[in-house]
């Protein structure tokens, strides 16, 4: 099954997370310290309060913010060439962006190979740069 990145319900992946590990309801309430019925509105929710979040990362062994991250690289709009960004370090910590994972490597090769989309396309909406496609191409292609 692939998941969609443009559209995160980050309530129905918990579930999912929840389902697969196997978590015991009664575990899941004392770790939140909160009841059942609480949990299931959670499980509804398309966002949720980043401690929560953080809560449950922890509980369930899953980054759910590398969720978030992987829309980012693939939808985020990139940084205008004219603008120069300080030196100087930042009171936040610096990341790089482009640091792909195999479920983005699968999702752009699958837009490639389905005809949804041409490499021109995905250079230009993506920012991927055109030598990393090429290499994906040929080694994950190869793999299938």
């Amino acid at each position: 099954m692939k998941f969609n990145f443009k559209e995160i319900c980050i309530g129905e992946c918990i579930r999912k997370r929840v389902e697969e590990t196997g978590v015991s309801m009664v575990r899941i309430c004392n770790f939140h310290q909160t009841t059942e019925e609480e949990i299931n509105t959670m499980y509804d929710q398309k966002s949720m309060d980043t401690e929560v979040l953080l809560r449950w990362c922890k509980l369930l062994e899953y980054d759910f913010f590398r969720i978030y991250c992987q829309h980012l690289i693939l939808f985020a709009p990139e940084k205008k060439s004219g603008v120069t960004v300080s030196s100087q370090e930042g009171s936040v910590p610096a990341f790089r962006k482009n640091v792909y994972t195999r479920q983005v490597i699968d999702f752009i090769l699958e837009l490639l190979n389905t005809g949804q989309k041409t490499k021109l396309q995905i250079i230009e909406e993506y920012g991927i740069p055109k030598t990393t496609l090429y290499k994906w191409i040929s080694k994950y292609n190869k793999m299938k």
